[in-house]
């Protein structure tokens, strides 16, 4: 199903506590859980199936993306910041219901989070990761291991559409995401792809 040639993989961090929670979780360093990391181990033997050409593996500089990336048996060239999770400001460490009752209906793809990132400046930083990426794909295939709700934003602004419809991909805990091309054109090839272990 995939392209042979020039993939990005979008691989999001094993499961947290906060994560199990539904606790947004941006800057706070959550270890990974015992499942989290057989989650890990689980994603790369997926990742190991799609014969990725020398993939340049970029992560998150938060531990529990590099930490998922080393147990699923991923040679990290490097941590960038324009990795890290969506900033929730006031709301960290918070879940959906707990805000809600601040903010009625609240989303983080149609409201704002006081003290964290815009609309605007998350649309700009995973604009910056999609060119950086697609640059460097000429040469190797790309992976990508980071955080839910950016990389979401990431998968919208591939397919050309605004961050905000990030609200439509579902991405898992240790799950992974394949972008690349078809007849020219920028394409979502498989997405979502959980781990065995990792039922929801």
């Amino acid at each position: 199903m995939t392209s042979p040639d020039r993939r990005l993989v979008l691989m999001r961090h094993g499961e947290t506590e906060w994560a199990l929670l539904g606790r947004h979780t941006s800057t706070t360093e959550i270890p990974l859980t015992a499942r989290g990391e057989v989650q890990a181990r689980q994603a790369g033997a997926q990742l190991a199936e799609l014969k990725l050409r020398d993939p340049l593996v970029v992560t998150s500089p938060r531990r529990r993306a590099h930490l998922t990336a080393d147990l699923a048996g991923l040679t990290e060239d490097r941590r960038w910041d324009a990795l890290t999770e969506w900033n929730y400001g006031e709301f960290e460490g918070l879940t959906t219901p707990e805000i809600r009752e601040q903010v009625p209906n609240w989303t983080v793809w149609t409201h704002h989070c006081p003290g964290g990132e815009t609309h605007e400046q998350v649309a700009a930083r995973a604009d910056l990761v999609v060119h950086t990426s697609e640059a460097a794909l000429a040469d190797r295939d790309v992976v990508l291991v980071g955080h839910g709700h950016f990389f979401r934003a990431v998968i919208a602004r591939w397919i050309g559409l605004p961050t905000s419809e990030g609200r439509r991909f579902a991405l898992y805990p240790a799950a992974h995401t394949v972008l690349g091309y078809e007849h020219g054109s920028r394409m979502v090839l498989t997405h979502n792809v959980t781990p065995q272990e990792g039922l929801r």
